[in-house]
């Protein structure tokens, strides 16, 4: 039975995050999940390199939800990569081609197409990078905060 048929679209978006921030986790990422961005919109992924390269990740329950979602174009000036996280059962040739793509189930993932490249200007990496930071530290310290505050 594939996980499309047997889950909710919820239970779907919670299993694709899993799995995509346990691959990021094993690729040297640090995730954190439901990060709302200076301009508004929350990015289901936001992951930084021990090289202090940003990755947001935009996970895609289903088809529909693909087809009415079209804020994650808004991500890019937040992120020196961007990728999709899908379950295995996504159709694959519905999502554009430039950004990274992840397949993901709740135990872990692959990457099926590398995130190119858009580096991040120094001032901005430098203030993603304490917000994040800074984000990171209340949420281990039991505060609920979702927000970057740059």
């Amino acid at each position: 039975m594939d996980l499309a048929s047997s889950l909710s679209r919820p239970e779907i978006t919670t299993q694709v995050t899993r799995g995509a921030a346990r691959l990021l986790a094993d690729l040297g990422y640090t995730p954190l999940a439901e990060v709302c961005l200076p301009n508004g919109r929350r990015a289901d992924l936001m992951a930084l390199s021990a090289r202090g390269e940003f990755m947001i990740i935009e996970v895609k329950s289903g088809i529909e939800d693909f087809r009415v979602d079209r804020k994650w174009r808004e991500y890019g000036p937040y992120c020196d990569r961007f990728a999709f996280a899908v379950a295995p059962e996504f159709p694959l040739d519905i999502l554009p081609e430039d950004p990274g793509l992840i397949v993901a189930d709740g135990f872990g993932g692959a990457v099926l197409r590398e995130p190119p490249v858009a580096t991040l200007a120094g001032a901005r990496r430098k203030a993603l990078t304490i917000a994040f930071g800074r984000l990171a530290a209340m949420r281990a310290a039991g505060v609920a905060v979702l927000s970057l505050e740059v």
